[in-house]
């Protein structure tokens, strides 16, 4: 199969979690429509004041954390490669009357129907896993930046991707250089027990961050700051207990759970 048919494949089972999300008490829908923001304390401190400014956000999901920032003053366009995501973005931007742009798109073909340029590109949490192609999704970060303009990733660590807990053991499963996509079916989702409609595969790709910063740094952007962190924002490991932070983390903190990472690109 290809890349592309990969991606496919992908882009069928995040068009099934949309409800599900929707509904789910992790994503809080109501809370978020009374006033909610769901951008965490990581985020915001790598994105700085957003107000006025320009902001890209890729693989946005459903929207909330678009319209969070939107919220918070930043003229904000949404990219997601599922239809009924963005659908369910642009109606709760309608329900809720904030100011919001919305486009169907897969990264890679974004060029094609979006051509100016942000102050911002921002994407978040479970992103780079469902890429093929690191190069090319950093030539096209950089090719939506203005010269100046900051790039902000935070996401889930690669090396939490290789590990799994058994019997109260962390243990390193997989290869974190094995570049080879994964296959999986699933009918579950990280924010509810509710089981999916139907077993869909799906392919992800394991790399070292290592990748994703000469990835960047070959597109033109210059790394301003570099975190791997040992908590993520949701029970990855069944051991995993929340601080007082809100945070979800393992017994010790033995392997980064998130990694966050702010780049610029030079006038």
């Amino acid at each position: 199969m290809s890349d592309r048919g990969r991606m496919e494949a992908n882009r069928q089972l995040w068009d099934d979690r949309v409800d599900v999300h929707h509904r789910s008490e992790f994503y809080d829908v109501a809370g978020f429509r009374e006033g909610r923001g769901t951008l965490g304390p990581i985020e915001l401190e790598e994105l700085g004041d957003v107000a006025g400014r320009g902001l890209l956000h890729l693989q946005c999901h459903f929207g909330l954390d678009t319209l969070s920032l939107a919220r918070m003053g930043a003229r904000v366009t949404g990219v997601d490669f599922s239809e009924p995501a963005v659908a369910l973005a642009r109606t709760l931007a309608a329900d809720l009357g904030i100011e919001a742009r919305f486009v169907h798109s897969n990264v890679y073909d974004l060029t094609r129907v979006l051509h100016e340029q942000f102050d911002v590109v921002f994407t978040s949490h479970g992103v780079l896993t469902w890429l093929p192609d690191l190069p090319e999704w950093a030539r096209v970060v950089a090719r939506f930046l203005r010269p100046g303009g900051t790039f902000v990733i935070v996401d889930g660590h690669p090396m939490a991707q290789c590990c799994e807990e058994v019997d109260g053991r962390l243990e390193v499963r997989w290869s974190l250089f094995d570049k080879s996509p994964a296959e999986l079916v699933t009918r579950t989702t990280y924010a509810c027990d509710e089981v999916l409609p139907d077993a869909r595969p799906n392919f992800q790709w394991t790399r070292p961050v290592s990748d994703m910063v000469s990835a960047l740094i070959d597109a033109g952007l210059r790394i301003q700051r570099l975190r791997e962190l040992p908590f993520d924002n949701w029970r990855r490991f069944p051991s995993m207990t929340r601080d007082e932070d809100g945070w979800w983390r393992m017994p010790g903190d033995p392997v980064p759970l998130l990694v966050a990472c702010r780049a610029v690109k030079p006038l």
